[in-house]
């Protein structure tokens, strides 16, 4: 779940080089979903793994 920065994966550097997308735009965008997919996640898993 590293979407918030471009330094994170290597397919997000080639998109922010070929986009001309800036670092703010990754952390406006990425910081929001890391925090929806942790919400979703902390619920999704425990009842899937019955914990």
């Amino acid at each position: 779940m590293s979407f918030a920065t471009p330094m994170a994966y290597q397919t997000n550097l080639l998109v922010m080089n070929a986009g001309n997308y800036r670092f703010a735009d990754f952390v406006r965008v990425g910081l929001p979903l890391i925090l929806v997919m942790w919400v979703i996640l902390s619920l999704l898993l425990p009842w899937l793994y019955g914990i």
